[in-house]
């Protein structure tokens, strides 16, 4: 029987995969994308600090071939959703599960979304970056550049059948219940021409406004100066940027006092 998902971990050698140790997930699962190891010169923040690095291989994606993209599309985007939290009940048991992480950009913003609303009992900390989360009004709005060739990845909600895929996982649709959410954080660009400023927004004040009580573990972070879709623009802009999402979540993850000393010999 083919996978269904895939997972690539990396962590620091002295980093155990007992049971003990935290971890974080990144996933996206979309347009058929196939992520290539690639070197990430901030991971190693995580590394040596005891946090095991975990990127979900999932439907919608194409690591397997087109059979995963059409497997992971259209009536069956819920796959995605349900490869990236399988990944994360696999690994329970290697890490810690009760400190679980999971972040994604863009259309792996929508799979926080998601997975936030489904499982939120699952995760101690999300990372929504310029998240595709008011699916539905987005996508009825052709007026937005993308939206129409969108219709072929997501649906068409003018179409009754396929706008019942749409709401069945939409974000914005589907708040998780009150009183049961882990920490999130949530991005937007000012100048972003792909997922628009107002979709996270909007998202962020119906979450604060149904849960109160938690609202205030409910940040949103607006890039309003120079950079867009993948975050602020310039080498040194985007390193800034990640140490302030990685502090955000070593903050959560209780891991700010790891392996850090001894790697460096301190």
């Amino acid at each position: 029987m083919a996978p269904r998902w895939g997972v690539t971990l990396v962590r620091h050698r002295d980093t155990p995969l007992d049971g003990t140790a935290p971890a974080l997930l990144y996933g996206y699962g979309a347009y058929e994308a196939v992520d290539e190891p690639e070197w990430d010169p901030a991971l190693p923040s995580l590394l040596d600090r005891g946090v095991v690095f975990a990127h979900t291989h999932i439907r919608g994606g194409g690591e397997d071939g087109r059979r995963w993209w059409l497997d992971g599309r259209l009536e069956h985007k819920q796959h995605t959703f349900d490869d990236h939290i399988a990944v994360a009940e696999e690994l329970t048991g290697l890490v810690d599960g009760s400190r679980l992480a999971t972040r994604g950009l863009s259309a792996g913003g929508l799979l926080q979304g998601a997975v936030f609303s489904q499982r939120p009992d699952r995760w101690r900390a999300v990372v929504a970056e310029v998240p595709f989360v008011d699916v539905v009004t987005t996508l009825f709005d052709a007026d937005i550049p993308l939206t129409v060739n969108e219709w072929d990845e997501w649906g068409d909600p003018r179409k009754p059948e396929e706008l019942a895929w749409l709401l069945a996982y939409s974000p914005y649709d589907n708040l998780p219940p009150a009183g049961s959410r882990p920490d999130l954080l949530v991005t937007g660009a000012l100048h972003d021409p792909r997922v628009m400023v107002f979709e996270p927004a909007k998202w962020v004040a119906a979450l604060r406004e149904s849960d109160p009580v938690w609202s205030s573990r409910c940040l949103f972070r607006a890039e309003t100066g120079a950079g867009a879709h993948v975050g602020p623009s310039g080498r040194f802009a985007r390193l800034a940027y990640e140490a302030e999402v990685y502090a955000w979540l070593l903050d959560r993850l209780n891991a700010t006092d790891a392996r850090v000393s001894n790697h460096y010999g301190g």
